[in-house]
């Protein structure tokens, strides 16, 4: 299941060996349990529970019952296969208000990472890249999670900005041939994740629109780090998962 993402929306998921798991890995991978965990949701908190025999780790640190967050990384005996866990709030998750709805500059208090989509009511059509692309911004360290997914490689940060390339001493280390040494930086502004064209060559893209220099990024945004590639899709919550090349020619 390298470089897969899956979906579920259930209030509870099994994690194991067993048929009937959501999440179900090859019986011959013996380090995983056949009902190895179980990830079961209240509200907008996430809880899991180990009920496996070689024990579940949460960002390294083995966890019998923990309350998840966005970003974390979990892998099922030490050893064994890792994911990252990401969520995020759709706009059919949310119950009708009875009260009148609220105009899109009224602020909120909710998480920008737990806030449903607008509806098409008050949706706002997303310009090109390059008409995004706003004035240069501060960029400063926030905790907040950042996790890329390319190829077999997963990595988890709960602080940014995030620097990739291909150079070695990067955040994110990125072989490819068309990466350069410091190529791009991922940051957070404004209640807002954002990707920074380091090469100076225009070569990022987001949507397959050139960046001039910087651009916010919206949920299921495509980026490519260079017209060759390689290409990822913004999952919000500061997920990104490598797409292939076809998808966003």
């Amino acid at each position: 299941m390298k470089s897969k993402i899956q979906e579920f929306i259930e209030s509870e998921i099994v994690i194991g060996r067993n048929p009937s798991s959501q999440v179900r890995f090859p019986r011959d991978l013996d380090i995983v349990s056949r009902h190895h965990a179980s990830i079961t949701r209240e509200g907008n908190r996430f809880e899991l529970t180990d009920r496996s025999t070689n024990g579940t780790l949460v960002n390294g640190k083995l966890a019998e019952e923990v309350y998840l967050k966005a970003g974390d990384v979990l892998e099922f005996a030490r050893g064994g296969p890792k994911v990252s866990f990401l969520t995020q709030v759709r706009e059919e998750d949310v119950q009708p208000l009875s009260t009148p709805k609220v105009t899109p500059q009224r602020k909120t208090q909710i998480p920008p990472e737990l806030q449903p989509r607008e509806t098409k009511e008050y949706e706002i059509p997303t310009p090109p890249a390059e008409s995004r692309t706003a004035e240069k911004v501060s960029v400063g360290k926030v905790q907040i999670p950042v996790v890329i997914q390319y190829g077999p490689t997963l990595r988890s940060y709960k602080e940014i900005p995030v620097t990739i390339g291909r150079n070695p001493s990067s955040d994110f280390s990125l072989d490819h041939p068309s990466v350069l040494d410091r190529h791009a930086q991922i940051f957070f502004h404004q209640d807002k994740y954002w990707v920074k064209d380091l090469t100076g060559h225009s070569l990022i893209m987001v949507n397959r629109q050139p960046i001039s220099f910087e651009a916010a990024l919206s949920a299921d945004d495509e980026l490519a780090l260079s017209p060759q590639g390689p290409f990822f899709r913004f999952l919000g919550g500061g997920g990104f998962a490598e797409m292939e090349e076809s998808a966003v020619q």
